[in-house]
């Protein structure tokens, strides 16, 4: 059974920085892209950022540009999200992702941590 589970979420000051982590299991993932999403109180769940198998990030939302930074290590099956500078913006549940297949057309979810950021 393949399972995603993030942690590192937490209650922040703005500007502070947080790294939230996603340890995947049930199956490796090294050969698949990774990413995260988010969503805010009343809000769609959008993209924040995605990285390929390699370690090369191919996506960032244009609102985290700058502040945010996806890695992973996949000696660890795990993908990790740096976070800098947080606005209150940035307050949502923060969710790991991986596709099932070779597109993400059916995706794998993990439960999602919590991230607030207070002014």
């Amino acid at each position: 059974q393949v399972q995603l589970v993030e942690s590192g979420g937490g209650s922040v000051q703005a500007g502070d920085s947080l790294r939230l982590s996603c340890a995947a299991s049930g199956r490796a993932f090294s050969s698949d892209d990774m990413g995260w999403f988010r969503q805010a109180p009343g809000k769609e769940r959008e993209r924040v950022a995605v990285i390929m198998w390699s370690g090369r990030p191919t996506y960032y939302a244009n609102s985290v540009k700058g502040r945010f930074t996806i890695s992973r290590d996949n000696a660890r099956n795990t993908v990790y999200l740096q976070m800098n500078n947080l606005k209150p913006e940035d307050t949502a549940v923060y969710y790991c992702a991986a596709p099932r297949g070779s597109t993400w057309a059916s995706v794998y979810w993990g439960q999602g941590t919590q991230v607030n950021v207070s002014s």
